[in-house]
């Protein structure tokens, strides 16, 4: 019980930590916001969306697929004996994913792209963590 727990709060701090890595790091210094923009104010990202380079939309859905397949499987990693971990850190990613979506106005390619393959990432993320819950890799 007390492992689940553990694996599924290392699993969501993993998913959290590859897309702040993925979005921010990488994304924000290939493709810098315009200077006008606030990454810490969601008032000041809506207002200048149009403003913000395709590239670092991009990076964002990257962000998202990397961050649910590699929480969950963290979270696999760690459980070894369920799966519900994996599906509890992909779903709360997925739930973040869908927030991000509706909070932001975004094209709809960006939409669609971003939700399509969040829900992509959670098949890949539980065939992933499955690998290690049911012993194929020790």
């Amino acid at each position: 019980m007390l492992k689940n727990i553990l694996a599924t709060i290392l699993g969501f701090i993993t998913a959290a930590f590859v897309v702040y890595i993925i979005e921010t790091l990488i994304g924000h210094t290939v493709f810098p916001l315009p200077e006008q923009i606030d990454p810490n104010d969601i008032a000041s990202i809506k207002a200048n969306m149009h403003l913000i380079p395709i590239g670092s939309k991009v990076f964002v859905v990257i962000a998202h697929f990397t961050g649910i397949i590699s929480g969950m499987t963290v979270a696999g990693m760690v459980s070894k004996t369920s799966m519900i971990p994996a599906y509890i850190v992909g779903a709360l990613m997925i739930i973040a994913t869908a927030a991000t979506i509706v909070m932001l106005p975004k094209a709809l390619w960006f939409s669609l792209s971003d939700g399509l393959l969040a829900i992509a990432a959670f098949f890949f993320g539980k065939s992933s963590a499955s690998r290690y819950v049911f012993g194929a890799i020790v």
